[in-house]
């Protein structure tokens, strides 16, 4: 079996951003001191830091014959073959050829994804769709799983 394992980071751009926020929070404090101002920056830098960390800190694990995004946890038993999608259908699927049933674990800052086909009949969700960097070896991992 192949294991398979990824977390979806955020990209480098956003911790920028993150201490962007905390030199404009400084800005905004200036005009109250130097002990303010030093309290927004690093208070500012340090919450945007936290929203970033949180929201890059989902993972994708193929973990046991279950696949684990996020919260869910789904036996690969239920699930159909992985398909793998470049960017332009990826981003198809996360548009105009979405379900709102399906279960979406969606960064848009990823342009490839696998969809997987839910094959249990008692579970009306249709597919799962993942944003992951390495969709040949998600695909791969599930394979190996199933076989």
């Amino acid at each position: 079996m192949q294991p398979y394992e990824e977390r979806l980071t955020a990209p480098r751009s956003w911790w920028f951003i993150a201490v962007l926020i905390g030199v404009a929070m400084a800005l905004i404090l200036l005009p109250l001191g130097t002990v303010p101002m030093l309290g927004g920056l690093l208070g500012g830098a340090a919450l945007a830091s936290i929203a970033v960390s949180s929201y890059g800190s989902v993972r994708i694990r193929v973990v046991g014959g279950d696949l684990v995004a996020g919260d869910a946890k789904i036996p690969v038993a239920a699930l159909g073959p992985a398909e793998v999608l470049g960017a332009e259908e990826a981003r198809a699927w996360r548009t105009h050829k979405a379900d709102t049933r399906a279960f979406m674990l969606l960064r848009g800052y990823i342009p490839t994804a696998v969809r997987v086909e839910i094959t249990d009949p008692a579970d009306p969700t249709p597919y799962v769709y993942l944003s992951t960097r390495s969709p040949e070896r998600l695909a791969a991992a599930l394979a190996a799983v199933r076989a």
